[in-house]
């Protein structure tokens, strides 16, 4: 019903996320309405992009739910509005095409490229930040950004291995990758201390952050500890 695999719902018991009601002696797992409630609230947090780690820490209580749920929610309104914009762009092509009507370029790609953080980043950091940022963005051109899309997996690469290695926040490997990651945030950015250890923290804090890095097999607060050790010693 829940569309859930039984091998989900195994590595869900092994790893301590969802114990079974109880467990017959022929190994079938059995499940009460307790559980199918927190089953419910795991998909829905999957469903956002949240890690089982994190998961895990929110149905324990140890990280506020309600105000990752904010967070989501504004990012998943924010994708609706877009693919709402880019519903109509396409519903206007078609109907062009049917009437034997042109359209400009600008009404033809209304709706692409549009960025769901874009309004929450400038809340941080201000329209003009934002601005000068889109503007290197755009400036790359596109070989550019794809340039810079593989440099940051190269170094998250980097810093899962790192992570595995057990290496400390001031160790020499560690802070060449970090400072390829400061290299690569001044592409569109050039923050001092405060402003690069301000968005180590959201690395930390927003749910969205921290599901990209665990899924790059990088813990949030690895990377934000390696940040505080170059920014003391390097910004």
């Amino acid at each position: 019903m829940a569309r859930v695999s039984s091998r989900a719902l195994r590595h869900y018991h092994q790893i301590g996320l969802l114990q079974p009601s109880w467990t017959a002696h022929n190994g079938y797992r059995y499940y009460e309405q307790a559980e199918l409630l927190k089953l419910q609230r795991i998909l829905l947090l999957r469903e956002l992009g949240i890690g089982l780690e994190t998961i895990a820490e929110v149905l324990d209580g140890q990280t506020d739910e309600y105000r990752a749920l904010q967070a989501h929610h504004r990012w998943v309104l924010a994708e609706r509005d877009r693919m709402s914009q880019l519903a109509r762009t396409l519903e206007s092509t078609m109907a062009a095409m049917h009437e034997g009507a042109e359209m400009s370029a600008a009404e033809m790609f209304d709706g692409f490229g549009k960025n769901p953080y874009a309004e929450e980043a400038i809340e941080r950091w201000g329209k003009a930040a934002m601005d000068r940022a889109k503007a290197s963005w755009t400036a790359m051109g596109e070989t550019g950004r794809q340039s810079a899309a593989d440099e940051l997996i190269a170094v998250n690469e980097l810093l899962a291995e790192c992570q595995k290695e057990g290496r400390a926040a001031d160790d020499p490997k560690l802070q060449s990758v970090i400072e390829r990651h400061y290299r690569w945030i001044r592409l569109s950015w050039t923050p001092e201390a405060d402003g690069y250890l301000n968005l180590g923290q959201m690395y930390v804090d927003d749910e969205r952050f921290r599901a990209y890095y665990e899924k790059a097999g990088v813990n949030p607060e690895y990377l934000l500890a390696g940040m505080k050790v170059y920014a003391a010693k390097q910004l």
